[in-house]
C-alpha cells in the first residue's frame, strides 16, 4: 500500500474538521454574492519556487464540498515548481470554489512549505551515510499531512506517535530511576518487535545505555566533537541518532559526526509556508 493510499484512507476526517472549523453554519460572504449554482473556473498559481506537496489534499477539500468538481492538473505531486507556474485549473460550483479556497490553500501551502524546507536540508546531507528524520513536533491534527510532506521532500519519518515505538527520554529515565532500570522495564513490557531508543546527554549516559542493551541511542544537544566521542564509544553496538535544535543553518555540522540518523523538529515546526494562490475566478 502506498503512502498516498494510506493517507487518503485516514485524511477525510481531518479535512472535514478543518472545513467545519471554517464554516460553522454557512459562508455568508459567498452566499451574498452567489446565492445559486453557477459553474466556474479558477487557476492555481505558484508564487515562489519549491516542492509542491498536498495536491490530492487540496483536491479533496473541494470534492467534499462539490462532488462534480474537476481538476486539470499541470504538475504532479513532488514536482519542483517555479514562481508564476500554472499548477492546475479547477472547475466546479463557484460557491464551493469560494468556500473551500482557504482550507484547500492552507493544506497545500503548509505541506509544500515543509516539503521544500525538507528538500533543502536533505540536499545538504547528500553523499553522507546519515538519514534525515522528522519528530513528533507537529501541529495538532496535522501530523498525518506534515509527516507525509517530510517524505515528499526527501526526508524520512521517525515514529508516528506514542504507540509506534519505545523512546525513553530524560523524564522517562527519571521516572524509572536510571537508564538501566528504564531499559530493563521496557524490555519486560514492550513486544520483542519494538526497538528501544534511549535519549542521552553525557558520555557516562552513553556507556550506561550501551551496557543496558539499548537498540538506538539518541545523542541529545551534544556538540559535534562530543557526538564523535559518543559514536566511537558505541562502536556499532547500537544505532545512533543525534537531535537538538537541528536546522538548515547547522545541519552540515552533523555530516562528519558519523551518526546513522539526525532528527529535526524544525522540518515541521519551523518550515515557512509556500506562497500559492487561487486566482482569476470566473463563471463559465
Amino acid at each position: 500500500m502506498s503512502d498516498t493510499t494510506f493517507m487518503k484512507m485516514n485524511a477525510d476526517r481531518y479535512i472535514r474538521l478543518a472545513l467545519e472549523e471554517d464554516i460553522t453554519s454557512e459562508d455568508i460572504s459567498t452566499n451574498c454574492v452567489m446565492p445559486e449554482y453557477q459553474k466556474g473556473q479558477v487557476d492555481l498559481i505558484c508564487k515562489q519556487d519549491g516542492v509542491i506537496c498536498g495536491l490530492w489534499v487540496f483536491q479533496r477539500v473541494f470534492e467534499l464540498l462539490d462532488d462534480t468538481v474537476a481538476f486539470d492538473m499541470k504538475v504532479k505531486e513532488g514536482d519542483f515548481v517555479h514562481a508564476g507556474d500554472l499548477m492546475a485549473v479547477v472547475t466546479g460550483d463557484i460557491r464551493a470554489l469560494l468556500s473551500g479556497e482557504r482550507t484547500a490553500l492552507n493544506y497545500l501551502q503548509r505541506m509544500s512549505g515543509i516539503a521544500t524546507y525538507t528538500h533543502e536540508i536533505a540536499k545538504l546531507l547528500e553523499g553522507s551515510s546519515t538519514t534525515l528524520l522528522d519528530t513528533r513536533k507537529t501541529t495538532p491534527n496535522m501530523r498525518l499531512f506534515e509527516k507525509y510532506a517530510v517524505k515528499a521532500g526527501g526526508g524520512s519519518n521517525h515514529r508516528y506517535n506514542l504507540s509506534d515505538g519505545v523512546m525513553l527520554k530524560d523524564n522517562h529515565i527519571g521516572a524509572a530511576g536510571s537508564i538501566t532500570k528504564a531499559v530493563r522495564m521496557a524490555k519486560a513490557y514492550a513486544s520483542f518487535v519494538h526497538k528501544i531508543e534511549v535519549e542521552v546527554e553525557t558520555l557516562d549516559q552513553v556507556k550506561e545505555a550501551v551496557e543496558a542493551g539499548a537498540d538506538i541511542i539518541m545523542l541529545d544537544n551534544m556538540t559535534p566533537d562530543k557526538m564523535k566521542e559518543a559514536v566511537k564509544l558505541i562502536d556499532g553496538r547500537a544505532l545512533t541518532e543525534c537531535s537538538g535544535n537541528v536546522t538548515r543553518e547547522n545541519i552540515q555540522n552533523m555530516i562528519d559526526v558519523g551518526v546513522d540518523y539526525v532528527s529535526s523538529g524544525a522540518l515541521t515546526h519551523s518550515a515557512p509556508i509556500m506562497d500559492i494562490s487561487l486566482k482569476n475566478l470566473h463563471a463559465i
